[in-house]
Formats: C-alpha cells, sequence, structure tokens
C-alpha cells in the first residue's frame, strides 16, 4: 500500500476517533482511571483506540498504542514497519475540558517516522505529513480523499521573537533553567504554554522556533509530531541537539529531547 493510501487510512481513523472522544467530551462521564504508571485513563481513550485499531488493522501493518503496549520487545523488534498510536493524547488536559487534546497516529520504519497524524477533535483540523510529501495543515476535513491536494504547506513564516513552547503540565527547574539560557543568547525569548502534542505542532508550523522537553514522554507522545516536525524541515534530536530520536526501543521511554526549527 503507497503511503498517500496509508495517509488517508490513518487520517479517516484519526478522525472518527475524535468523533467518539467529543461525543463523551461533551458529558460529564469520563468514567476515568488511574493506571499502573499513575496516568490518567478515561473511556474516550478506550474508544478512540478501539475505533483507530480496527481501521488501521485494515491495512496489514502490526499496531503498537498506548492502550496495548504490553506487546512483547522479542515479538515487535522483528517489525520493518508498525503503526504507532496515541488515541488520546492529553488526557489531562481532556479531563480539565481546556481543549488541547489530540489524536496521534505515525507510521514507523525501521525506528524512524516515516509519515504522521495529529487530530484536533474540538477544532476539526488535522497535521498531517509522510516522508514524500511534506508536512501539511487542513481545517477543512469534510472530503479526506483530497485532505492533501487542499492543504497548507508547513512551514509559514516564523514570528520576530524567538518563541519556545513549552508543557502546560509538565514545567521543572531543567526547562526553566534552558529558558533561562536562550533568553541571555536571544535576549528576548516569548514563551507559549501547551498542552499535549499542540507543542510539536507549534513548531512544525512555525508558530515557534523550538520545544525542549526535559520530562518523560513515551513513543507515541511524540512519533506523530516528529514526523510532521521533521518533513517541515525542523530538527528532532536528543538534548544534545545532534542524535536523532529512535522509536521500537526495548523500553519505550523516551530520552529528553528538543525539537528546533533549521
Amino acid at each position: 500500500m503507497s503511503l498517500s493510501k496509508l495517509l488517508i487510512s490513518a487520517t479517516k481513523a484519526s478522525i472518527e476517533a475524535g468523533k467518539a472522544i467529543m461525543k463523551i467530551y461533551h458529558t460529564d462521564d469520563f468514567a476515568i482511571q488511574t493506571k499502573s504508571d499513575s496516568s490518567p485513563l478515561t473511556k474516550a481513550d478506550l474508544a478512540a483506540h478501539n475505533i483507530i485499531v480496527n481501521e488501521l488493522k485494515k491495512t496489514g501493518i502490526p499496531i503498537l498504542s498506548e492502550e496495548d503496549a504490553n506487546i512483547p520487545y522479542q515479538e515487535r523488534k522483528k517489525w520493518e514497519q508498525f503503526w504507532l498510536v496515541d488515541p488520546l493524547d492529553g488526557t489531562k488536559e481532556f479531563i480539565k475540558k481546556n481543549d488541547e487534546f489530540t489524536v496521534n497516529i505515525a507510521l514507523i520504519e525501521n525506528g524512524v517516522p516515516i509519515l504522521g497524524v495529529i487530530y484536533l477533535p474540538v477544532f476539526k483540523s488535522i497535521y498531517f505529513a509522510n516522508k514524500e510529501i511534506g508536512s501539511f495543515y487542513n481545517s477543512n476535513i469534510e472530503d479526506i480523499e483530497k485532505i492533501i491536494e487542499k492543504g497548507t504547506r508547513l512551514p509559514k513564516a516564523l514570528p520576530e521573537t524567538y518563541t519556545v513552547v513549552g508543557s502546560r503540565s509538565h514545567m521543572n527547574e531543567q526547562t526553566q533553567a534552558y529558558f533561562s539560557k536562550l533568553k541571555k543568547e536571544h535576549g528576548k525569548i516569548n514563551i507559549i504554554s501547551k498542552g499535549s502534542s499542540l507543542k510539536l505542532c507549534m513548531v512544525a508550523e512555525g508558530s515557534a522556533h523550538e520545544y525542549p522537553r526535559f520530562g518523560s514522554t513515551m513513543e507515541w507522545d511524540t512519533a506523530a509530531g516528529h514526523a510532521i516536525a521533521l518533513f517541515s524541515g525542523a530538527k528532532v534530536t536528543k538534548e544534545d541537539h545532534h542524535t536523532d530520536l529512535t522509536y521500537n526501543k526495548e523500553n519505550l521511554l523516551n530520552p529528553f529531547f528538543i525539537i528546533k526549527r533549521k
């Protein structure tokens, strides 16, 4: 199956999952549970997971989802390609009802993201990319088959003031120290707080110069945004600014990283 067809499959899955998420979002019945890592889980996460898996399994490509991540490394290390899915990225933001949550789907090939889709259910807009076409944004999701040709290519022009995006829910001393370093380098910086993978989207589209993350994230949190940022011309590395992030590691925890416009 071509990358264009796989992109359509991922787009369709993300939008259908978003519809299910929004039905629950407009109620007060989230059925919140606490997972073993103390992170929250709602019935919206599970509903989105089921929809995405049912759609993507039609492609015949293995699927690794946050809500079904217990696939043994001995099995998945043999995968040349696989879907990496976060059915509801920003569950804390979903629970807070601040609208900053997304559906993330990436296609990984030999440890590298080659396709990414990030859907914003509240705003009915989508970021998407693959290695053949580059990165795009589209606020018209009605005609999925034409979502590429009707999309806006990323990035747009960067703001004049050096702009850094940070996590709305995960600020720490190392991040604050890094922001102080950037202030010395650039004289003045603009700091924007966002939830979920919207931070990666901001660098991908050129609304921010960089996003440093010195805190815990998992592979499914970043893979889709990694692809969209990468194919828009941004650099995605570990905190050393040189080493690329890779996927399908035995331990699915990401190292600290920086996403930066070149």
